[in-house]
């Protein structure tokens, strides 16, 4: 839920960054956007989804934590071990937490459908700990996950299938955290097998042609025009213009992410949207890519504006999104090749994105059963090969739900009780919602 500071003076307001945070004359900050605090629970009979949540120290002197979501199947098939999944929240950089409602719902619901051990990271917010530090506190969370401290990882994750996600400014901090992996003399022992980079954050000196063609409805859109140039000089506290190359990536940059695929989402109705098309774009054409750019997936949600999967979470398009990224990370040689769009489907590049033959290559993303395991206790687990070692002698610990019938009591993602109108949205072919753009096949 949205809060706004209702008795605000507007005199008063140095800075304006609704409809995330306000700073006043006198030094205060007033966050607009929050919601409140959940509390975990290790029990996962007492919670809906079957997932157990626990809340660990990763650097006591920063103050940096995350909260841990293991799902209940995770005890019931000795030979399977976890993707691990480091996810980053939204914010602006300045709100939300990894322990608030909105996104301890979410990477619930990511955790049960995945069937990942998701780290939700609290790193340090600005503008009282400006960027770089929400980086410096990715960076130690993905070391100290990669390291496997706590027993719920031991026990049941498995480190060759580490993923780094993110919304919004979590999706810039995922992508400069693998940058960072690929550069650091001690990041290379950290094999990241999948970025997944939600509606991010990037800007830059210039606007891009089909962002001075915007039309900026201030009714329509979230992120607005004359908010976006202000963010990145009041979270870095002046110390950083839009010039910065830290939201503005280059080619080279991109070619020395530390990944084998990527999966960068959008939305239509988002400001950003140009960014993040421009940023997959150059993705496809990096080494690590592959030939033809294949580990490459650009996802559109079509009508749809910044951080709608978060608020509207039972909306098709919020599911097939969570379906895009759930098959993204369970990816497997066994999947069904995907189809080609044509090429009269396909966006002008102009000069916006780099030019190639390859961008014709364009594929329909259809999801492969019914979205409707998060909604369910227990887990869907796919067959799939495996690279680590069957996990020790686990405890009964976790036992999950054996009613495979759909109850009331089964439902509540995200709203007790509340059954979606139709868990088999998303079964044959994919609404127009989400198209997946980029996703290029082998030549």
């Amino acid at each position: 839920m949205m809060h706004t500071g209702k008795n605000a003076v507007v005199g008063d307001v140095a800075i304006d960054l609704h409809p995330f945070i306000r700073k006043y004359n006198d030094g205060r900050i007033e966050r607009i956007l929050r919601s409140s605090f959940v509390p975990p629970s290790e029990d996962p009979n007492g919670v809906a989804r079957g997932v157990a949540t626990k809340d660990v120290v990763i650097d006591e002197r920063n103050g940096v934590s995350a909260r841990l979501f293991l799902p209940s199947g995770a005890a019931t098939d000795a030979h399977r071990r976890l993707p691990i999944v480091v996810y980053f929240h939204g914010g602006a950089f300045c709100t939300e937490s990894a322990f608030c409602r909105t996104y301890h719902r979410y990477t619930t619901s990511l955790a049960s459908r995945a069937g990942a051990l998701v780290v939700s990271v609290e790193y340090r917010l600005a503008p009282e700990h400006p960027v770089p530090a929400a980086h410096d506190d990715a960076w130690a969370a993905l070391q100290w996950a990669a390291s496997l401290p706590d027993p719920w990882l031991a026990n049941y994750a498995c480190p060759d299938r580490m993923f780094i996600a993110g919304d919004s400014a979590g999706g810039h901090i995922a992508y400069r955290t693998a940058v960072r992996a690929g550069r650091e003399s001690d990041g290379g022992g950290i094999d990241i097998e999948g970025l997944i980079i939600i509606q991010p954050y990037f800007w830059g000196p210039h606007m891009l042609p089909s962002e001075m063609a915007w039309d900026d409805d201030s009714d329509s859109t979230v992120m607005k025009l004359d908010k976006l140039a202000k963010f990145w000089p009041f979270v870095t506290s002046g110390q950083a213009g839009n010039d910065d190359p830290l939201i503005d990536p280059s080619f080279d940059e991109v070619a020395s992410l530390n990944c084998q695929r990527a999966l960068v989402a959008v939305a239509e109705k988002d400001f950003l949207r140009a960014r993040g098309r421009r940023l997959a774009a150059l993705m496809r054409d990096c080494v690590w890519a592959g030939a033809g750019g294949h580990n490459v997936t650009l996802v559109e949600s079509e009508g749809e504006d910044h951080g709608f999967h978060l608020y509207s979470p039972l909306r098709a398009t919020s599911r097939n999104l969570m379906e895009s990224v759930v098959q993204f990370i369970n990816q497997s040689a066994a999947s069904p090749r995907p189809r080609p769009w044509p090429a009269s489907v396909v966006p002008e590049l102009h000069g916006e994105y780099p030019t190639s033959s390859r961008a014709r290559n364009v594929l329909l993303s259809v999801p492969t059963r019914p979205y409707h395991a998060v909604f369910l206790n227990g887990l869907d687990m796919k067959a799939r090969p495996r690279r680590c070692p069957s996990p020790m002698a686990i405890t009964n610990a976790f036992t999950p739900s054996q009613d495979k019938k759909v109850s009331k009591k089964s439902f509540g993602l995200f709203l007790a009780g509340a059954k979606p109108n139709n868990l088999n949205a998303s079964k044959g072919p994919l609404s127009a919602s989400v198209k997946c753009l980029w996703k290029f096949i082998p030549t």
